[in-house]
């Protein structure tokens, strides 16, 4: 743990004030990180907790819960009946039941349910999805687990947002671009995608895609070019692909910039295949 709390660390002598002001940066209050050490999300919410005692929540819970892909710039999150807000850390004064808080990494943050709740109703479609999709993969929780909350809690604010929220998340996409590109796909009026599809008598899978018609869709980061061993593998990867009668529409970092050229190729690719776009 690079974290530490100062005032406490000073008065057992592990560290003297010259140093921590010398060698460490604030990162709430009370709260310090050695300089040159890298703050992530999952730190920054540990920061709060230290500095609060508070239950995490939303972009902090989804942090503190193991997700990944996260901004770590994003201000941290806690629910507290003190509406007094910490520099740089935002406080909800929310009435939390007992089962919507659980224990992560030994601090108090809301349920995976709860917190894609709160993430879903208060958070721009743009912004949310990613965080869903990825804050599902990384837990396991189920849509159904969240409507049901959302049906107990009805009256809260946001709750319309968050239903028409959940019917575009999809825990199997493995990266925030996936989802981009899986939105993109169905934003432009195509049939929505099943993600990772395996194909266990070929030790293949692809991010997303339809059986009916064998068309396959791949997002490749930059090491699918710059790696050599991944570019190799790509290569046979597809070729498998295609002998088995899949189409397979690779999509680049470069390529998201032209997103109406992107889903005329998976159209074509789509009506090639008889599916009635």
């Amino acid at each position: 743990m690079d974290l530490i709390i100062g005032s406490a660390s000073v008065g057992r002598g592990d560290i003297s004030r010259r140093r921590l002001a010398r060698e460490y940066r604030p990162i709430y209050r009370d709260v310090y990180l050695p300089l040159g050490v890298e703050l992530t999300a999952q730190l920054r919410s540990r920061a709060a907790w230290l500095s609060t005692g508070a239950t995490l929540c939303g972009v902090s819970a989804v942090a503190a819960l193991g997700t990944k892909w996260l901004d770590p710039s994003a201000p941290a999150e806690v629910v507290r009946a003190d509406r007094h807000a910490p520099a740089g850390i935002v406080v909800h004064s929310w009435d939390l039941a007992p089962n919507e808080i659980c224990l992560a990494a030994s601090m108090k943050v809301t349920t995976p349910a709860r917190t894609a709740f709160d993430i879903g109703r208060l958070t721009p479609p743009g912004q949310a999805i990613p965080i869903l999709d990825a804050l599902v993969n990384a837990t396991g929780v189920q849509l159904a687990e969240v409507r049901a909350l959302s049906d107990r809690r009805r009256g809260a604010r946001g709750v319309s947002r968050l239903r028409a929220n959940l019917e575009l998340v999809d825990g199997g996409a493995e990266s925030p671009q996936e989802t981009k590109l899986r939105l993109l796909i169905v934003g432009a009026g195509l049939p929505r995608p099943e993600t990772q599809i395996e194909f266990r008598h070929l030790r293949i899978r692809v991010d997303m895609g339809w059986r009916e018609w064998k068309v396959a869709v791949e997002y490749d980061g930059v090491q699918h070019w710059t790696d050599p061993r991944q570019r190799a593998w790509d290569i046979e990867r597809i070729a498998q692909l295609e002998a088995a009668g899949w189409a397979v529409i690779r999509v680049s970092a470069g390529m998201m910039a032209r997103p109406d050229a992107i889903a005329e190729r998976i159209r074509s690719r789509l009506r090639a295949a008889g599916c009635p776009t």
